[in-house]
């Protein structure tokens, strides 16, 4: 069985390398503004300081995963919204596309762009899965790719994968 490829070659996550997306600094304070709140409401919504708050918006700090999922709840926004996602990656594992040769193919060979190879090749998804099999299976290769806990890299992938193409389909 083909697996997605978290940790080979360049391909390491969900989160971008710097550069790609925008930073939680860049996105929380809008996000915060346009529903009217001022740091010390979101703190207090959060059950944390508003310095918390602060150092975040300055970039000084960024909030763990499940903090940002929690932000991402209380600001009904998706959680890919608060990270920095890369522009382009795997519509069924998450995995950032980092070379061309990533990509699945359709049964006719044309590439495809939503897909890696490891998900989808030959015109068909390569194996059947279920969304918590995928996140159980890519969990300890994002975890040790990225240098985070199994537990982590579970909770993000457990709030991202719900927001990709072969996920939506099948609800």
């Amino acid at each position: 069985m083909l697996r997605p490829a978290f940790g080979e070659g360049d391909s390491t996550s969900v989160i971008s390398e710097k550069g790609a997306g925008m930073a939680i600094k860049d996105v929380l304070p809008r996000l915060r503004r346009e529903r009217g709140l001022t740091q010390e409401d979101l703190a207090k919504k959060l059950f944390i300081t508003r310095q918390a708050v602060s150092r975040w918006e300055t970039g000084e700090t960024a909030p763990g995963i499940d903090m940002t999922k929690l932000i991402a709840v209380t600001l009904d926004v998706p959680v890919t919204e608060l990270l920095e996602m890369p522009e382009h990656y795997c519509q069924s594992c998450g995995m950032m596309f980092t070379a061309p040769d990533q990509h699945g193919h359709e049964a006719d060979g044309t590439e495809v762009e939503d897909f890696c190879r490891w998900c989808y090749d030959d015109g068909a998804y390569t194996y059947e899965t279920t969304m918590e099999d995928m996140i159980e299976d890519c969990a300890p290769r994002m975890a040790e790719a990225m240098g985070w806990t199994v537990d982590e890299s579970a909770s993000l992938l457990g709030a991202v994968l719900p927001t990709l193409k072969r996920w939506k389909e099948s609800r």
